[in-house]
């Protein structure tokens, strides 16, 4: 049996955002994205060891960006290692434009590690104006009553050969204390600057 924390998402225990995008998207958007996916999934205690997301993306200035303000890596997998995984809401388009039905989803089941679990399917970004640029999901390690980590039913792929690429995102270490930035739904953040070319994600 799984152990949920008061909040429903399993207390303290470790998160992984997976995020598919366009490119050109802002760092703003990603964030804002983040933050609200985890307010609404109830995980905002949790805390945040890595974003995720497909190789084809894994130099995005808008995901690198987000990755260096939250203090976490950016992991990107292979497309034939996100298509291998099951997922609940699998994309057309993401198969078209990256090579994987899906990108959020599969992308933090991965890097969430064996037996990973979702705790938020697939959310779009929401700016005002124009189309969404970005998309995530929340992912996290099942436990037992215990506290112990257990296999879980998602997250399952024929091929877990391929390892996850680490991206640095910043040759400095993360900015700690006050005046390290908190993304937060619907705050400013930098590097929300002009958008490139739109592209389906």
């Amino acid at each position: 049996m799984r152990r949920r924390g008061p909040d429903g998402a399993g207390g303290g225990m470790p998160l992984v955002v997976g995020v598919g995008a366009s490119r050109g998207v802002p760092v703003s958007e990603v964030l804002e994205l983040i933050a609200a996916a985890r307010a609404a999934a109830g995980c905002t205690d949790r805390p945040l060891t890595a974003l995720a997301t497909v190789t084809a993306r894994a130099t995005e200035p808008g995901l690198l960006g987000a990755a260096r303000w939250l203090g976490v890596p950016l992991r990107s997998f292979p497309a034939a290692a996100l298509a291998a995984v099951r997922v609940p809401a699998p994309s057309p388009a993401a198969a078209a434009a990256v090579g994987t039905p899906s990108v959020a989803e599969a992308a933090a089941l991965l890097a969430a590690g064996p037996g990973a679990e979702l705790l938020a399917g697939k959310r779009k970004s929401a700016p005002h104006g124009r189309p969404a640029r970005a998309t995530c999901a929340l992912a996290g390690p099942a436990v037992t009553d215990s506290g112990a980590l257990t296999a879980g039913r998602e997250g399952a792929a024929t091929d877990r050969s391929s390892a996850a690429d680490i991206v640095l995102t910043s040759p400095n270490p993360p900015r700690r204390g006050p005046d390290r930035w908190t993304a937060v739904a619907g705050d400013p953040a930098p590097g929300s600057g002009p958008t490139g070319t739109k592209e389906t994600p």
